[in-house]
């Protein structure tokens, strides 16, 4: 640590002061960490066992809900556990872990999120070239490139933070690290930064979100001529992908593209992508997708035989 940093941990307000919110919240964030882990493990087993299930879309999806898992991961079980006690706290040392980690997951998922469009546009609008363009080497490579996109990201993000002086005071309106509460306590001014963050993180959500769309927008016109079967199949898949890319983005979106200042409206939006869009994408894949279902189905009949 930095000999200007004197700061050993931060504390952390969390969501409420209310005792009684705190264990109702407590009781809902540890029941939502549970059904998220276990629809996304679910869903990973699902894709690795399955031999109907072996294609690239899925081989995504899986990474996918890997990427969601650590992401949740990442900040939920501390905010779950500090729920429990007076005074929340967490270590300097802790603190750019989770921030490391987040970013890794987050960044290397909005990656991901663009490869899985990729693939969609191929299988739709390319479809007699499908299997040549989308070949096994084709999509592990973008799924490297994802985790590498991601690590570069959240290795800018930690040093951006990790050099920066903490000499008091260290308590956090929040309940967990992210960038705009960090750079609020940090003992300099923080104003280039904060712009920087805007012109990074702000810049990438808003020019993906809006690629992705324009790259729907492509895949859907595309059906028209396509069969009403084949068109009912790309619309359910395709209307997955786009509402998970919505839960992603417009949260992610409204963090970054603003003024470097911290909003009460914050810790919602937190929870909202920590807790809930890791929850809703199992459900989103597995509901609207047939193939996905049956798979689960099969897998669950074998393991009761």
């Amino acid at each position: 640590m930095d000999q200007r940093n004197n700061v050993t941990e931060f504390i952390l307000l969390g969501l409420t002061q209310s005792i009684q919110g705190q264990k109702i919240l407590f009781v809902v964030f540890l029941l939502c960490y549970i059904v998220t882990m276990a629809g996304n493990l679910l869903i990973i087993v699902t894709v690795i066992i399955s031999p109907s299930l072996d294609s690239p879309m899925y081989f995504f999806l899986g990474n996918l809900s890997f990427m969601d898992s650590i992401y949740s991961t990442a900040i939920t079980p501390h905010m779950i556990i500090d729920l429990l006690y007076e005074k929340k706290t967490i270590s300097f040392h802790a603190c750019m872990s989770q921030l490391f980690i987040a970013h890794l997951s987050g960044g290397s998922e909005i990656l991901l999120l663009v490869a899985m469009a990729y693939d969609r546009y191929v299988a739709i609008c390319k479809p007699l070239h499908y299997s040549t363009i989308m070949s096994k080497r084709m999509y592990t490579l973008l799924l490297l490139l994802s985790w590498v996109g991601g690590f570069l990201h959240a290795v800018v993000k930690l040093f951006s933070v990790y050099k920066l002086p903490f000499c008091g005071p260290n308590v956090i309106d929040h309940f967990g690290c992210d960038m705009y509460p960090l750079l609020k306590l940090a003992c300099t001014d923080t104003y280039i930064i904060g712009l920087t963050v805007i012109a990074n993180d702000g810049t990438i959500c808003v020019g993906i979100f809006v690629l992705l769309l324009i790259s729907y927008g492509v895949i859907l016109r595309s059906l028209r001529n396509v069969s009403q079967e084949g068109k009912r199949k790309a619309l359910s898949t395709c209307g997955s992908h786009i509402t998970v890319v919505v839960f992603f983005f417009v949260p992610c979106i409204f963090m970054y593209v603003r003024p470097p200042t911290t909003l009460p409206i914050d810790k919602s939006l937190t929870v909202f992508y920590t807790v809930v869009t890791p929850l809703l994408n199992p459900l989103i894949y597995t509901l609207r997708n047939a193939e996905m279902k049956n798979a689960m189905r099969k897998l669950w009949t074998r393991k009761r035989n």
